[in-house]
């Protein structure tokens, strides 16, 4: 559905200007500054090849007028008293409504209509504005006048000015072609092979092939993640998944509780929204999966068992697949960690999403969850193929205040699965995929009991984070930077961080020891 908006806007976008019979000397300059995707996607692609990634404040003006024009016009407008100096460290500690920062936002919003009715007169408040935003200091709004991106971007009371919504069309356009590849595929595998591919574990569950790497296992004779609740931003869970509904507590997990939220916005045209609203049923699969590996009970079903299997879990529809590449998705997954953030019974945030290009407001977002606390693992890559090779560690987990984890083959944990992604921002690996056949780790289908497999940098993502929760269930008096420290020290490259694939494999036992 996303990649047709998409497509929708680009048309409607040439049909209008195609359309117009008089135009002023400004809007004609407009219209001949316009940049293709060709060239736009050219620069970001040598941006990541040169500087490892992609942020917007690297391009024009016009570059970033351009991507609007071809994505959804949404802007967002990161601000902040002229007189403040960066806020990334103490963003938590803002109060938006407070005086001063109340009058920054009015004021933009104002100069942003009187820019935007230059072109359109009958171009309202409401029609500008987006979405609100409660807690971060940002402005979601409707940009289409080439003079209001250069007005805000050139304001000291501006922090970014960037499209929400635009990310390299090739690799857009294979994300469509390829949904499987972007993580929307999680079907039941009855070929399984007990003993090989997964062993039998009381009462009555599947113990996936590679939680021995890293001593899972062992681990789970003093703890099993209980009293830890983690929060999953992804595509959300599959309300037909009885494991992570009406059967999450069975066999040897009990007494803790599985929620189910969104916040993906719903989709709109021209501000208007459309189509049903949106809830936490997973339409894709990925959230499914990674819920599964992370928090999957250990029952007498014998379903696949999670590897902190007595956890509490969140789960949250962010996005509708992996690779975000439409405004509303940032939106929804700056919301997720602003709603994680704000819980204080969630001690570990796990996300298997990203992106080619930054977003300031989810840098935003995760600068005020590690604010409050947080310890939060991100997938190093989306596991689609067109980054795959040439690209490094994906957004956000290249960003300081997020653990980036990636996958690695059994017996050469020095080498990465083929769609995952590696670079000087990973921080931990897992062992996700056999040698001999290429088999990933178990993890829940959509529906029943018969175990799914799930690759990527997405499930050891979520498989850290469930090492994490056992962690901290073993020692619940730690703080984050603790807990993490016993991950690192635990790792197999300790003390010696690698260049590539960071501290290496946790030893789960050891860890918890």
């Amino acid at each position: 559905m996303k990649k047709f908006i998409t497509f929708l806007f680009t048309i409607i976008f040439f049909i209008v200007s195609c359309k117009k019979t008089s135009l002023n000397q400004g809007e004609i300059a407009a219209e001949e500054d316009l940049m293709t995707t060709t060239q736009i996607d050219a620069f970001i692609k040598s941006q990541c090849k040169d500087a490892g990634h992609f942020e917007w404040n690297t391009a024009s003006d016009v570059m970033v007028w351009s991507a609007l024009q071809h994505s959804d016009n949404v802007m967002a407008v990161g601000y902040k008293p002229e007189i403040e100096a960066n806020i990334d460290n103490r963003i938590h500690l803002i109060n938006i409504n407070d005086a001063a920062w109340k009058a920054v936002k009015e004021k933009l919003l104002q100069m942003i209509l009187a820019s935007e009715q230059k072109l359109d007169k009958s171009i309202t408040m409401s029609q500008i504005i987006q979405w609100e935003e409660d807690v971060l200091p940002v402005l979601d709004v409707n940009v289409k006048n080439l003079e209001t991106v250069k007005m805000l971007r050139a304001n000291k009371m501006v922090r970014y000015a960037e499209p929400m919504g635009y990310e390299p069309k090739e690799a857009a356009d294979m994300a469509a072609k390829e949904l499987s590849s972007s993580g929307c595929s999680n079907s039941p595998q009855s070929s399984l092979l007990n003993g090989s591919d997964y062993s039998t574990i009381s009462p009555n569950a599947k113990q996936s092939w590679n939680l021995i790497y890293h001593n899972i296992p062992s681990a789970w004779a003093r703890t099993s993640g209980a009293g830890i609740k983690v929060f999953v931003i992804d595509t959300g869970c599959e309300f037909d998944q009885e494991n992570l509904g009406s059967a999450f507590n069975q066999g040897n997990s009990g007494g803790r509780t599985v929620e189910k939220s969104v916040t993906l916005p719903r989709s709109t045209i021209f501000g208007i929204p459309y189509g049903p609203t949106e809830t936490p049923d997973d339409g894709c699969g990925h959230g499914t999966a990674m819920a599964g590996a992370l928090a999957a009970p250990r029952g007498i079903d014998g379903a696949a068992c999670g590897v902190a299997y007595n956890c509490n879990l969140v789960t949250c529809r962010a996005a509708e697949d992996v690779f975000l590449d439409a405004s509303r998705e940032a939106k929804g997954v700056a919301n997720a960690y602003i709603n994680a953030a704000n819980r204080t019974d969630v001690k570990i945030i796990s996300m298997s999403m990203g992106r080619i290009t930054s977003s300031s407001q989810v840098a935003d977002a995760i600068n005020y969850a590690y604010g409050k606390g947080k310890l939060m693992f991100c997938a190093a890559g989306t596991s689609f193929s067109w980054a795959a090779g040439w690209y490094g560690v994906v957004f956000p987990a290249w960003l300081s205040n997020v653990n980036a984890v990636t996958g690695v083959k059994e017996n050469n944990v020095n080498s990465t699965c083929e769609t995952c992604h590696s670079g000087s921002e990973t921080d931990f690996t897992v062992v996700m995929e056999k040698a001999s056949t290429n088999l990933h780790q178990l993890s829940l289908a959509m529906q029943g009991d018969v175990p799914s497999t799930v690759g990527g940098s997405s499930v050891s993502t979520a498989t850290m984070s469930g090492i994490a929760a056992l962690v901290w269930s073993r020692f619940p008096g730690y703080t984050r930077d603790q807990v993490l420290n016993k991950l690192i020290q635990s790792s197999s490259k300790y003390p010696n961080k690698s260049s590539s694939l960071g501290w290496g494999n946790v030893n789960a036992d050891v860890a918890t020891n």
